[in-house]
């Protein structure tokens, strides 16, 4: 199927009720409404497609930038690329879900999500943070600056309560990825979410919460999970 084929059958598959939903939780206009196991349907013909995936992401068109980031391997892309995605500067699913799947799945990933935190952009910012909370959600141990995670850690605990709105979720996203899921740094995690303590986000008319990190890591000890990394984190 070509980007253009797949539109069509996105806009068909579209409803206005989803669609405002998906506003109310940061998507744009132009968005069709189409759920997200709808959407995975039509992944199969093109998945890996980097240039089926690239164009879906810059048709503006909610639903298939979300579908890009299920559509493309961020190992085939480049840092540019990848820097240019985040960039687009677009909040809700695409700032905190497809950048940071492709990016988790680049060689590159750690390295933008560092640059992308220190970003004056709300979004982009939410997107280095998103980035860091998935790295340590799927890289073994070994494989992460765990001198580096643990300031980053402690760099939250300094900043969370003054950072921009959503920086604020993700960043507190991040201390319970950590606590969840570095087995050597869990404890700090949470010495640092009990400091932190509740975070305040606006989430708009939704009905998201803001979790209390300190209770997510204490569930994931309390069922013996610490440690335990994802297979993949798109979905």
């Amino acid at each position: 199927m070509t980007s253009q084929e797949i539109l069509k059958q996105l806009k068909t598959l579209g409803k206005e009720s989803t669609a405002n939903i998906l506003m109310k939780h940061g998507a744009k206009a132009p968005c069709y409404g189409v759920k997200i196991e709808d959407s995975k349907k039509l992944i199969k013909t093109v998945k890996g497609n980097l240039t089926v995936a690239k164009e879906l992401f810059n048709s503006g068109v909610y639903d298939a930038m979300y579908l890009a980031g299920l559509v493309a391997d961020g190992s085939s892309m480049s840092k540019k690329e990848l820097d240019d995605w985040a960039k687009a500067n677009y909040g809700g699913g695409i700032s905190e879900y497809t950048v940071p799947w492709v990016a988790c799945e680049s060689q590159f990933g750690f390295e933008l999500a560092l640059e992308w935190i220190t970003s004056k952009s709300e979004f982009v910012a939410v997107s280095g943070w998103a980035t860091l909370a998935n790295l340590v959600s799927v890289k073994e141990d070994p494989e992460l600056d765990l001198k580096k995670i643990k300031a980053l850690v402690d760099q939250v605990e300094k900043e969370i309560h003054t950072a921009p709105n959503r920086v604020r979720y993700v960043m507190n996203g991040f201390v319970i990825a950590v606590g969840s899921y570095v087995t050597s740094l869990s404890d700090h995690a949470l010495k640092v979410a009990a400091k932190i303590g509740a975070v305040k986000v606006n989430v708009g008319d939704t009905l998201c919460k803001v979790p209390l990190a300190t209770e997510y890591i204490n569930k994931v000890k309390l069922h013996g999970s610490i440690g335990k990394k994802k297979k993949n984190i798109k979905c």
